[in-house]
């Protein structure tokens, strides 16, 4: 029996309506969920019948999401930041032993080898004590416009937790152990003059009272906050010095001029020849200098961006420059380029970028290097000669000179557009138009002379009053290895 369409097809329709639906409910009656079997549905619509079904999460709004993301990026900055300063810390101390105790103890004479390579051992152990104890903190601690307090005595305070002052991304501890090296190698430097003639007892003594006299105050000035020459931190004369041409050499290299015409010349000095007894030892450490002092120049940065490789680059020209323009010198004067000369010249080009590292282009410190060259030869020729003074290793020759050239040239060549210390558009120095910051770098070079001066002076005579500074002559005519340490370098018993 046939029935009509319209009414089949209602019919129809009700009957699979009940059925995928279930009966509908009566009037009153809860609606109750339908039934459905999911194998009936898709799987796009099962799926989203099930996140439906589940209680909504809190939603994260873009500013949280932005927060985290820095949060990660500056962590990953901060632990980039340390690990550069850290391996910086090892370069530097890698300065003072082996680059510096073989340096210095390839131009002695055997008999004092093992003498001039224990004082850097020895200060690498004195300055590290001194500094834990009150040395860090008198550098660092405070703001006064001459020295720090006693704040971080002890190293109190001095943990995970940055030093917003003086380096925001590394901790406090990185930052103390770097400059830390810097304090070490320092009084080191001065052995050079003294080499051959000083005695151990009076070296600990009077190096003792030089980094807290001496050493202590200038760092403070310079790199202090609040301190008088410093060029960030309120300096009433701002002076540039990235990484110790003030602080560091020009106060070891005065310092190593006043102790060599204190204790007089050596004796047989200078008619009997002191020729070095080993220039390969000095090679080596001449070569170690410089690997480290891309710590000592680049570490200064502070952190492992775009500065650290500009001062890593300035400092490898200024190197290289001078050790070609000193060779250039010699072998027009002597008919030809000798090694020692070379790595002298090489020295003096790191000792005068140093100042300007973090303030200079390339070409720039090509000039300051290759003007270091010429000019320190000069004075480990010529001057040194004309006024008969002993600079046993040259440390006046180099590092004083070469530090007072470095700094001065700093105030030259300095732009902001490789540091802007001044801030963001200011000039920086001769380059940008700023010559006034000529000026400001005679005050910190005359204020670091008159103090490592001074300060010599009257620490000599009381350690010689103490317990006397120079070796009797017997016992510098037999060396200080075996009179001093009861050593020799080398057995040459078969």
């Amino acid at each position: 029996m046939k029935c009509a369409g319209w009414k089949c097809s209602l019919s129809l329709g009700f009957v699979l309506g009940t059925i995928l639906l279930g009966a509908a409910p009566l009037a009153g009656e809860a609606t109750p969920s339908p039934a459905v079997t999911p194998s009936l549905l898709s799987p796009k619509i099962s799926m989203t019948a099930a996140l439906l079904s589940e209680p909504p999460e809190p939603a994260q709004t873009i500013g949280e999401k932005l927060k985290e993301l820095e949060q990660g990026v500056e962590e990953a900055k901060s632990k980039g930041d340390n690990a550069w300063m850290l391996v910086s810390a090892a370069l530097v101390l890698m300065m003072t032993g082996p680059g510096l105790a073989l340096f210095y103890g390839g131009l002695v004479r055997q008999k004092n080898t093992l003498a001039i390579m224990m004082q850097s051992f020895a200060l690498m152990a004195l300055i590290t004590v001194m500094w834990a104890l009150v040395g860090y903190s008198l550098c660092f601690g405070g703001s006064g416009p001459v020295i720090g307090g006693f704040e971080h005595a002890f190293l109190r305070g001095v943990g995970a937790e940055p030093n917003p002052d003086y380096a925001a991304t590394i901790p406090q501890m990185t930052f103390m152990v770097y400059q830390l090296m810097f304090a070490v190698i320092t009084p080191a430097l001065i052995a050079g003059a003294t080499a051959e003639r000083m005695k151990f007892s009076g070296t600990v003594l009077f190096m003792a009272l030089w980094f807290l006299v001496v050493y202590a105050p200038l760092a403070h000035m310079v790199w202090g906050k609040g301190g008088l020459l410093n060029a960030s931190l309120g300096g009433k004369f701002p002076t540039l010095d990235f990484a110790g041409g003030t602080v560091v050499h020009i106060s070891s290299g005065v310092s190593a001029l006043v102790c060599a015409l204190y204790m007089g010349k050596r004796v047989g000095y200078p008619k009997q020849p002191m020729p070095p007894h080993s220039l390969v030892l000095s090679f080596i450490g001449a070569c170690l200098l410089w690997v480290g002092w891309f710590g000592f120049n680049a570490g200064s940065a502070l952190a492992a961006g775009s500065l650290a490789s500009s001062a890593f680059v300035a400092t490898h020209f200024g190197a290289a420059a001078a050790a070609f323009s000193w060779s250039t010198v010699e072998w027009i004067k002597n008919g030809r380029a000798s090694a020692l000369g070379a790595i002298s010249g090489a020295v003096a080009g790191l000792v005068a970028i140093t100042p300007a590292a973090g303030f200079v282009r390339p070409m720039p410190a090509l000039g300051i290097g290759a003007v270091a060259g010429v000019v320190c030869f000069g004075m480990v020729t010529k001057v040194k000669t004309a006024f008969g003074y002993d600079d046993a290793l040259d440390a006046f020759g180099v590092h004083g000179a070469g530090g007072t050239i470095g700094a001065l040239l700093t105030g030259v060549f300095a732009q902001q557009v490789v540091n802007p210390i001044f801030g963001v558009g200011k000039a920086v120095g001769g380059l940008d138009g700023h010559w006034g910051q000529v000026g400001n770098q005679l005050v910190g070079v005359l204020i670091a002379w008159a103090f490592a001066l001074v300060g010599t002076i009257i620490l000599l005579k009381i350690v010689d009053l103490l317990i006397g500074i120079r070796v009797p002559e017997e016992q510098e005519l037999e060396g200080l290895d075996i009179t001093q340490h009861g050593e020799e370098a080398y057995n040459l018993e078969t």
